[in-house]
């Protein structure tokens, strides 16, 4: 009941004047309170429309625009706020905590002349758990344990470069989590094994203002396993890597028809791995997996399909403030669906240089998207370009 209140005095806090900013905030039990976000802003032209969004969404192709192209705009979308909340010790050496992070990437307030400058504030995450710093039970709303690494960049921030185009998959789901480390937290490597149970869901979702049983929730849970190692050695260089595994059915029928046949079963295997080195980064995230729609996999098309996708991204620091970066990725579902007709998206490219400045929380980078997306209907291939400039403040 205390998140409403906090979420609200933590937005206003960063209006005041700073003679009003140094005051205490004190929290309504004996927890301690952190508060993060980012404020990131962009402004960008483009020469075609893309899907999920345009600005700090943009990723496939939709609409190749032929003449007069280039058209800008801006967004500050990605800004974001997130509460996390320290708790005390309940049982033992088992501490509580909670989280709770908004950003705005919701609907616009309205349309007309003034909607595109009031975005709506959406929930992203937020849960408690129960930890005693080697074992920890989760539960409420969380990324799904397919959700891996993620590029770096200035302007993909809420959407992240290779999200439902490039072969980067996952979503945030309410469900349980259990995470055990098999080694000691602070060993030279670790090793994390961490396991979930969601609840479903699928693209007939009720257009309605209360949650209903689309056939993601008429059928079984998602169920997910991920191990993480990670090292470093005393001379800086730094790695990690990790193996997740998901399954869910869903009953197509949906509630009140029993009809085993018309049960669609979803799976993907998802592995990422990472090095830094010095003034050298490379990471990376490849899956391959069917019916994988719900996380943003086969281009976000939700079909019984199957397909894969891998994203590598390669950064080297030119100074202690300037660096450049490469990303590629990819999206490649079949042509087809299990029963044999053609998809509408059949394969999607992207590819990403971005030059940036970075001085402590501040950031800028210039970023250039090449993107092109193959389509079943004419045009059948379809590129677009987008040129963004952003900066981001993180605090």
């Amino acid at each position: 009941m205390r998140r409403t209140p906090l979420l609200f005095a933590a937005i206003v806090t960063a209006t005041l004047p700073p003679a009003v900013v140094a005051q205490d905030v004190k929290p309504g039990g004996d927890e301690t309170i952190t508060i993060r976000g980012i404020v990131g802003v962009s402004m960008f032209m483009q020469d075609a429309n893309f899907g999920l969004g345009n600005g700090q969404k943009a990723q496939f192709v939709t609409d190749d625009i032929e003449e007069d192209a280039w058209w800008h705009g801006g967004d500050a979308r990605n800004v974001r706020l997130t509460l996390g909340f320290n708790g005390p010790e309940v049982v033992g050496d088992w501490r509580a905590n909670a989280l709770v992070e908004a950003d705005f990437f919701g609907l616009f307030a309205s349309g007309g002349a003034f909607g595109d400058e009031q975005p709506i504030p959406r929930l992203r995450l937020a849960w408690a758990e129960l930890t005693n710093g080697r074992s920890t039970f989760r539960f409420g709303q969380d990324f799904s344990l397919t959700w891996g690494y993620l590029p770096v960049s200035t302007s993909r921030i809420g959407f992240p470069l290779g999200w439902g185009a490039g072969g980067h998959i996952g979503w945030r789901f309410l469900g349980a989590q259990f995470h055990h480390y098999l080694t000691s937290p602070r060993a030279g490597t670790t090793a994390q094994l961490r396991l979930g149970v969601y609840k479903n869901s699928w693209v007939d979702e009720p257009a309605t203002a209360d949650d209903g049983a689309s056939a993601g929730e008429a059928g079984l849970p998602q169920f997910e396993a991920r191990i993480d190692l990670a090292g470093g050695s005393r001379g800086g260089t730094s790695w990690g890597a990790y193996l997740a595994g998901h399954w869910d059915r869903k009953d197509i029928d949906g509630v009140g028809v029993s009809d085993v046949a018309d049960d669609l079963d979803s799976w993907a295997g998802v592995i990422g791995a990472r090095v830094a080195s010095g003034r050298f980064t490379l990471h990376g995230n490849a899956w391959l997996g069917q019916a994988m729609g719900h996380h943003f996999g086969h281009i976000v098309q939700f079909r019984d399909v199957g397909g894969w996708g891998a994203w590598a991204q390669a950064g080297v620091s030119l100074t202690d403030t300037w660096s450049l970066w490469a990303f590629a990725g990819t999206d490649d579902p079949d042509d087809e669906d299990e029963d044999g007709v053609p998809l509408e998206r059949t394969r999607s490219i992207q590819l990403m240089p971005m030059i940036r400045w970075q001085a402590n929380q501040l950031a800028f980078g210039l970023e250039w998207l090449h993107s092109r997306t193959d389509w079943l209907a004419a045009p059948e291939e379809r590129t677009g370009n987008q040129i963004i400039l952003s900066g981001v403040y993180n605090f």
